[in-house]
């Protein structure tokens, strides 16, 4: 079984910010499959699917960012998974906007919900599909940048990203993470 966790922030106040592009993305491929998030467990919205033939736990933490690791480990421990079984959608200031990439394990970037991840996993080793959302301008306030709303410029190509990120997740359940790196990032 693959637990997928999509990272943002609850309530409406965050809905169509950047840094809830994990949610966006976990929320359409609930869409396409016909999964239901609507049940509260491990700190989070859970709802359970297969993808490509895999049994597949969805789910979107309800402990905003900075504490989206007590719901991982929470998860985890619930469904007896290793760390590889684990995929985490996040927004990343470092890809310019609209850039879908995979990524097997590494630091945490300054990103605090990768953060609180890896502090309550034990480890880095998981498999993570990156949103590129670019920076803010030079002097920017970071935490603002993340918690606005996708301009009407950037929100037009949203969903065109939002497809390729549900596809690289499709890809890395039928292919494996290291063959869906390559196929994804050759687009």
């Amino acid at each position: 079984m693959k637990i997928l966790v999509g990272l943002g922030n609850p309530g409406a106040k965050y809905e169509r910010t950047r840094h809830n592009a994990g949610f966006m993305v976990i929320d359409g491929l609930a869409r396409e499959l016909g999964v239901d998030l609507s049940q509260k467990k491990h700190y989070a919205l859970v709802g359970r699917g297969r993808i490509e033939g895999e049994e597949t736990v969805l789910a979107e933490p309800q402990t905003y960012m900075n504490e989206s690791g007590r719901s991982v480990g929470a998860l985890l421990r619930a469904a007896y998974a290793d760390i590889s079984d684990l995929i985490i959608v996040h927004d990343e200031l470092d890809l310019p906007l609209g850039t879908v990439r995979v990524k097997i394990g590494g630091g945490h970037g300054g990103h605090n919900g990768l953060r609180s991840i890896i502090e309550h996993a034990g480890s880095p080793d998981f498999i993570r599909v990156r949103i590129g959302i670019g920076r803010p301008l030079p002097n920017g306030d970071v935490a603002d940048y993340v918690l606005s709303p996708f301009p009407a410029g950037e929100s037009q190509a949203l969903p065109d990203i939002l497809a390729r990120a549900r596809e690289a997740i499709k890809a890395i359940l039928r292919e494996g993470p290291t063959r869906a790196m390559n196929s994804v990032h050759q687009k």
